[in-house]
């Protein structure tokens, strides 16, 4: 049997390949038999200029459905897919590319010139414009499209996705075709996907939300993408008639719920929003489900592991929770000694399961330490399980300042009149070694004094979890995914108690 993911995709496929896959505004929809013509043409390409199963491509591209037929031909052809956010800098995308070692890079028309100069001497260069246009499909266009798939173990790499690396160097992520089968199947079960849905793609396919979660749960079912650029609040109310899903970011909604023009009726064929990537605020999940009669099902996942939890499809989903876990995912709340906790204590979440990648790229003492002993992934997140089974994020390991958990602080500080929404950090103290700091950005009425906050949280909180200097800010740094980068509001403030 052939592990490789494409495969997969193929088994759920219509038997009709005329039937839409993809659909863009303004433009006639393309089938699965485009699909499969022009993902074969690609992986022609590659393999006659010499790729072999295995060896890396590097592609910072625009997203397009080009840019998601060259992600399919790399799975079809054994090739290992290396996608780079758009906004990478030169910077950046040296170290990446050196690390990576690709056999070739794929980039927009206007920095080939670039990458030839910071890839590796050995790496070839083609190019993918925004329009499709470029030096790829170009050549793509003169081959017979390949017909057969190539054959892997489900232990074979598909992936290469570097962290964030919002702190120290960014690290690749190996992930297998076996991960990708077994979590996009899972999804597929636990949101009810069927060949009827219409997905409202709006996400970035440079990240595991984007291109695993969105397009696996489509390809594995037989489902259609309708698939915008980016994200637009009118061109998502406008595709909301025509969908049955959406994916998105918290930032998405909480957009939506600023347009006149988002009610109920504008989503009444819709049957779920998913939320993820950031912590979605009670305000937002309750806003929400006034406004449109539906609860976003929030989930929980990562880069190294695709998706962990979610809140379910039927029955409750809680605010402020990610839900439980997966079936085929192990998930526990562990103590510093790896020993595990009982439901109701915080610790840090471990996973273990077919989700779970292989390792880091080049690292073997980073993967030696990211596992337990038992073999469970150490995710750096610090959560709680409920009686119920339900797990709530309360914060990442790195974030947790000295004096308490940064999360609980940010609830407490959201529900505050005038805060929209908050950062809790920790700085250097030249008394207490560490102290807490609140970053806030004011709602439409105005965020009370820095005195009053602090007063507040007192009557509230332990006097050593109270932040001890509040800072207003019109906006908090986030990163491409909606993350708020709280490595930068530690360094801008770093001198707060000097």
């Amino acid at each position: 049997m052939n592990a490789n993911l494409f495969a997969r995709f193929l088994e759920a496929a219509p038997a009709d390949r005329g039937e839409p896959l993809l659909e863009r505004p303004g433009r006639p929809p393309l089938s699965w038999r485009d699909m499969l013509e022009a993902s074969g043409r690609i992986a022609t390409l590659l393999r006659e200029r010499g790729l072999q199963p295995g060896d890396r491509v590097t592609v910072q591209v625009a997203k397009s459905a080009e840019a998601v037929w060259l992600y399919l031909a790399c799975l079809r052809g054994g090739f290992v897919f290396h996608p780079l956010n758009e906004a990478y800098q030169p910077a950046e995308l040296a170290f990446l590319l050196q690390d990576a070692a690709p056999a070739l890079a794929v980039c927009d028309p206007a920095r080939e010139a670039l990458f030839r100069e910071l890839a590796p001497a050995d790496c070839q260069v083609l190019c993918l414009a925004a329009d499709g246009s470029g030096s790829l499909m170009e050549e793509a266009a003169r081959h017979d499209p390949d017909t057969g798939v190539v054959q892997r173990q489900p232990g074979d790499l598909a992936a290469l996705l570097y962290t964030s690396g919002t702190t120290g160097r960014p690290k690749g992520a190996m992930i297998s075709h076996g991960n990708l089968a077994a979590n996009a199947a899972a999804l597929v079960a636990a949101w009810g996907f069927t060949r009827t849905d219409r997905l409202l793609h709006a996400l970035p396919i440079y990240h595991a939300h984007g291109l695993f979660v969105g397009l696996g749960c489509v390809l594995m079912s037989g489902a259609r993408l309708l698939f915008l650029e980016r994200f637009a609040p009118d061109a998502v109310l406008d595709a909301l008639p025509r969908a049955t899903v959406m994916m998105g970011v918290p930032t998405y909604y909480s957009r939506l719920l600023q347009q006149p023009g988002f009610d109920r009726d504008a989503c009444a064929h819709m049957r779920l929003f998913i939320s993820g990537s950031a912590p979605l605020l009670p305000e937002t999940f309750a806003s929400f489900r006034q406004r449109s009669g539906h609860a976003i099902l929030e989930r929980y996942g990562m880069t190294e592991t695709g998706m962990n939890t979610s809140n379910p499809l039927h029955g409750e989903r809680k605010a402020g929770s990610v839900g439980p876990p997966l079936p085929g995912v192990e998930l526990r709340i562990a103590d510093a000694d790896d020993r595990p906790l009982p439901a109701g204590a915080i610790g840090e979440i471990q996973l273990r399961g077919a989700n779970v990648f292989a390792g880091y790229w080049g690292l073997p003492e980073k993967t030696a330490e990211a596992f337990t002993a038992d073999g469970f992934f150490r995710s750096g997140d610090q959560g709680t399980i409920d009686a119920g089974g339900y797990v709530s994020i309360i914060g990442r390991s790195k974030d947790l300042v000295i004096s308490g958990y940064p999360r609980e602080v940010e609830i407490l500080l959201d529900a505050l009149p005038g805060v929209a929404e908050s950062a809790v950090i920790g700085a250097p103290h030249p008394d207490l070694g560490e102290a807490v700091i609140a970053v806030i950005v004011a709602s439409g009425d105005g965020a009370p004094a820095e005195q009053a906050i602090i007063a507040a949280l007192k009557r509230q909180l332990a006097g050593f979890k109270v932040p001890k200097r509040v800072f207003m800010v019109t906006e908090l740094p986030r990163n491409a995914m909606g993350k708020v980068e709280k490595a930068v509001l530690r360094k801008r403030h770093e001198h707060a108690f000097n």
